[in-house]
């Protein structure tokens, strides 16, 4: 029996990466105009499209992966003979998860010998990814699916987030602040940054005068949260900012000795929360708090 690793697109991984290893994937929509999108790594929706509708101020909106999508993608696999190991989009902040979850009890009764393992990543984005990626590459290494498991549920409390955004006008309208505090940030060129708890909420961070200083946060994010920095790999996560994630990885480089830095846009799903120029950058450290 094969292990198949499985994720949605809110993992944010980049595409080819998804393909060349064989990566099960379910995508998340996203409402724009009216009309449904599969948000799938940039392929039905590319990533500059996407950020034009954004930054001409439409507002766009998201849906969960259903159960049904989901049955159909784990039959698949158990049709074929393989185990399946799926992480999803943090429980907290989408029902995608729960849907896997039915899902699973319902194949279940269909295959009760299969294998299926749901995963909350408690992660968004590239943080998910992480957790993915790692999977893959464990897979490669020869470890057995009860290791795998084992490694993500440990680990996932010690992914790191740390994230800035352009402005507050998407945390305004996801409700998180009020209009004034948006419109005053605006004024002042306040630039916000969030956090994951250890459930995956996202709580607000600091807040930064000038894009500058909070780039800087990310760095001194990575400086004083991660740990054995010489055998990880480091995730940039970007919405729309390609030059400045490829700076922050040249700082990274120059400061910091890693194993690895993988950097991919931010997708559609994430983006509609998050916005235009957001950035994160993911990795192994402390616990969450």
């Amino acid at each position: 029996m094969s292990i198949k690793i499985m994720t949605d697109s809110a993992c944010d991984l980049p595409y080819n990466y998804v393909k060349e290893n064989g990566i099960g994937l379910v995508s998340l929509t996203v409402n724009i105009k009216g009309e449904f999108y599969k948000d799938d790594l940039g392929q039905t929706i590319s990533y500059d499209e996407f950020y034009k509708i954004i930054r001409s101020g439409e507002i766009t909106s998201t849906a969960q992966v259903n159960v049904y999508t989901f049955e159909e993608a784990f039959r698949k696999e158990i049709r074929e003979g393989n185990s399946v190991i799926y992480i999803g989009l943090a429980s907290v902040l989408s029902g995608t998860v729960n849907s896997a979850r039915i899902a699973r009890d319902n194949i279940l009764e269909e295959y009760p010998d299969a294998k299926i393992q749901v995963i909350d990543s408690k992660s968004v984005t590239l943080g998910e990814g992480l957790l993915v990626y790692y999977a893959q590459e464990m897979l490669k290494e020869g470890k057995d699916y009860d290791e795998i498991v084992r490694w993500i549920e440990i680990n996932r409390a010690k992914l790191q987030h740390a994230i800035i955004l352009e402005d507050l006008e998407h945390l305004k309208r996801g409700g998180r602040i009020s209009s004034t505090t948006a419109v005053v940030g605006g004024i002042l060129g306040v630039k916000p940054s969030l956090k994951l708890d250890p459930e995956g909420n996202v709580n607000s961070g600091p807040k930064f005068k000038g894009r500058k200083r909070a780039v800087g946060y990310l760095l001194k994010e990575l400086e004083e949260k991660s740990v054995d920095l010489e055998n990880q790999v480091i995730f940039i996560a970007h919405a729309d900012c390609i030059k400045e994630a490829e700076s922050l990885k040249n700082k990274i480089i120059e400061n910091f000795k890693v194993k690895d830095i993988i950097i991919n846009n931010i997708g559609a799903v994430i983006g509609t929360h998050g916005g235009a120029d957001a950035m994160a950058i993911l990795f192994l450290g402390l616990d969450r708090e």
